[in-house]
């Protein structure tokens, strides 16, 4: 029997993909652990071994796409010039994006389980946070006054930015506006510049 083959660690991590595969084929509305079981073929209680309901499953699907998510930021080329590392920053996140639509549609398009109940779900994605804040209050430094803009609201500001833009270049939103090949290809220079120069206004 399939069941008796599979060993217990072999069925958590088999449970992750098929969970996976079950929310890029049909939503993440249609996840179950009952749906899990009958497309591993066991029964319908041996995720439950692993999983204590649908959002625990949830929570270690989304936690490993924040891991990811963090890692990859983390392996960015480093910068002393924190604009540079900034910019780096931004690249390592829109290239995040592209690559992996489903796990950023999971971290930041999905209604998530109750952090309150999974701790370890947002645990790297508070350290993808840390590493952007560390950027800002990097650049921050550099000005003289120093800026007197809180830090965590500087840094939201520019994940909101690229947040945006990243969203936008997962849909075909921009081929239907009929711009220009020019203006397309600045795109991504302009929102940089844009960006650069809000953080160094002194406001």
């Amino acid at each position: 029997m399939v069941q008796a083959a599979r060993s217990s660690r072999d069925l958590r991590e088999d449970c992750v993909t098929e969970a996976l595969s079950i929310i890029e084929e049909r939503g993440v509305e249609h996840l179950s652990l009952r749906e899990v079981a009958r497309r591993l073929g066991v029964s319908h209680q041996a995720p439950y071994k692993h999983y204590a309901n649908r959002d625990a499953l949830l929570a270690e699907v989304v936690a490993r796409a924040y891991h990811d998510f963090a890692s990859h930021l983390d392996a960015r080329t480093r910068h002393e010039d924190p604009h540079r590392d900034l910019a780096e920053l931004g690249q390592a996140y829109l290239s995040y994006a592209r690559n992996n639509p489903l796990a950023y549609r999971l971290m930041f398009g999905t209604p998530l389980p109750d952090a309150e109940q999974h701790p370890g779900m947002m645990r790297e994605g508070r350290h993808a946070f840390a590493i952007l804040r560390d950027c800002i209050v990097r650049i921050q430094q550099t000005k003289t006054p120093a800026r007197a803009v809180s830090p965590d609201l500087d840094a939201l500001f520019v994940w909101a930015l690229v947040h945006g833009k990243a969203s936008i270049q997962q849909t075909d939103a921009l081929n239907t506006l009929g711009l220009s090949d020019e203006v397309l290809a600045d795109f991504e220079h302009h929102v940089g510049q844009r960006l650069m120069a809000a953080l160094d206004a002194q406001i």
